[in-house]
């Protein structure tokens, strides 16, 4: 049985966002929530089949992933609707921690440091990730959330695969979030993060003409921007630019956007949210490059770029459309669409299913592309 077929609608109907009522319900769901998650891995396939009642969705052409399918199933369950779980920016945040630390591996690596590096107005949290490989690439990564919410902690267990699997080190930063810091806050940060991991690749044991840069989702928007930004003020340009379902232009209005706005993770609401602290109040427009990369007015000159993309997620076409964009420049560029997966895959690999596989896939990518590169 098909719940969703293609040509679907998705309900419009306006949803208010509430808190859970009272301390004791909130620690209920989130400990019911994390026993969901940690058991997803250990259930047989046809288990899950059954336990959603042999129905699959379907959305243009793509089959979401059973382990996903029932993931969301869960969450609405529980009344958990979309990625933002509040609309007080602390406990979104704290939301999103929960999450995170319900499915987490604790994955093992040669080592893990705590420092700071400099950001565009003051020092910024950091996290390496060492490999033992001798003279190893380096990627510099930032975590996604929508500029609003996320941590080094919520996007650990990533970096640490990253690493582990990629034999690579990791450099995960924690740049200024907003409604705290508005754009263009952030892509200052990531920009200055950028240059000094450039310049102490080699103290932190990896090879200085193989540093990338990457994230997922904001993260993915972070890198496309400095790197453009690198390209224009003549600085040493990454070596790759990895873009996990970024965000690419605010406001563009895709296919994809209207059949996923909700019921897939993350939702409409959870991007209107983003963008209003984001950028309400914020000295750039929605429609300038530093904000929305897809935008700029030239896309030559810029490195390689390996761009992917879920299937059931929002912003799926405008990674395709930079994609696109930077092939059309002259820009070499490895397009991944991974179809029965969810905005915030990459996250959703220690679960199983097709986000694990999809993600082992990405990072033998990088790994495949940054040793070419050396």
């Amino acid at each position: 049985m098909t719940d969703v077929a293609a040509g679907h609608t998705p309900e419009t109907t306006p949803r208010v966002r509430t808190r859970p009522a009272g301390g004791a319900v909130e620690k209920l769901t989130n400990t019911l929530a994390g026993v969901t998650l940690r058991a997803l891995p250990r259930i047989p396939d046809p288990v899950k089949r059954l336990l959603l009642g042999r129905r699959t969705i379907t959305l243009d052409g793509n089959t979401l992933d059973t382990t996903l399918h029932l993931m969301l199933a869960g969450q609405r369950l529980m009344g958990i609707e979309g990625l933002v779980a509040d609309d007080d920016v602390t406990v979104a945040r704290a939301q999103l921690e929960v999450l995170a630390a319900a499915f987490k591996q604790h994955i093992p690596v040669a080592a893990v440091t705590n420092l700071t590096v400099p950001g565009a107005q003051g020092p910024l949290d950091a996290r390496h990730y060492r490999t033992d490989e001798p003279d190893a690439a380096l990627l510099v990564f930032f975590h996604g959330g929508g500029h609003v919410i996320g941590s080094l902690d919520s996007h650990d267990d990533l970096c640490r695969e990253i690493c582990r699997a990629g034999r690579i080190h990791v450099l995960s930063v924690d740049y200024r979030l907003a409604p705290e810091h508005k754009a263009p806050a952030g892509a200052q940060d990531a920009y200055s993060a950028y240059l000094w991991a450039r310049e102490h690749a080699a103290e932190l044991g990896a090879d200085p003409e193989r540093v990338a840069v990457g994230g997922d989702s904001a993260g993915g928007n972070l890198s496309a921007v400095l790197t453009q930004r690198a390209r224009d003020e003549g600085a040493p340009l990454p070596a790759l630019q990895v873009l996990l379902y970024p965000a690419t232009e605010v406001g563009i209005q895709t296919r994809s956007q209207t059949l996923f706005s909700d019921g897939f993770f993350l939702t409409k609401r959870d991007m209107d949210w983003f963008m209003d602290h984001f950028l309400d109040g914020a000295d750039v427009a929605d429609t300038d490059p530093r904000v929305s990369p897809l935008r700029t007015d030239d896309m030559s000159g810029l490195p390689p770029a390996l761009v992917v993309t879920a299937g059931f997620d929002p912003l799926r076409d405008e990674g395709r459309l930079y994609a696109e964009a930077l092939r059309e420049a002259g820009t070499p560029v490895d397009y991944r669409e991974y179809g029965t997966v969810v905005h915030g895959f990459a996250n959703f690999f220690p679960l199983g299913g097709d986000s694990a596989t999809a993600m082992a896939d990405v990072i033998s990518a990088i790994r495949a592309h940054l040793t070419r590169a050396g």
